[in-house]
């Protein structure tokens, strides 16, 4: 009887650990996303003392990490990009999205646009 229980035990256990398996599978396979901004400033000196500290924290508080920051680019077909532009990585579209939805975020942009125009955008990457 006891043999029993110690396979009906082993079994549910194997069962659980699968079933958590499956889950953390399920959740790698999101691709990541990245939130892309074109920038204008047009006061550089507020910008970078008053809206990239408090821009930066939110952005790495969520999980966000810098791929682009600034730097030169080239515009090979179109109109060229604004003057700076940011690109940050998630490791989802969902966790990009709780970025944006952040009162620290907010609270940045609103000083922020004292000292520039943003355009910014999502966009989820290939699937692995």
């Amino acid at each position: 009887m006891k043999a029993k229980y110690t396979i009906v035990s082993a079994m549910i256990g194997n069962f659980a650990l699968g079933a958590a398996a499956v889950q953390g599978l399920h959740a790698q396979s999101k691709p990541p996303a990245y939130v892309i901004a074109e920038i204008n400033v047009t006061d550089k000196d507020g910008y970078v003392k008053e809206f990239l500290p408090l821009a930066t924290k939110a952005i790495q508080d969520e999980g966000g990490k810098y791929v682009v920051r600034g730097g030169n680019s080239v515009s090979f077909q179109g109109a060229p990009p604004a003057g700076r532009v940011v690109v940050i990585q998630y490791e989802s579209l969902d966790k990009a999205k709780e970025w944006w939805n952040l009162p620290a975020r907010k609270d940045a942009d609103a000083i922020g646009e004292k000292y520039a125009t943003f355009r910014i955008f999502a966009v989820e990457a290939a699937s692995p």
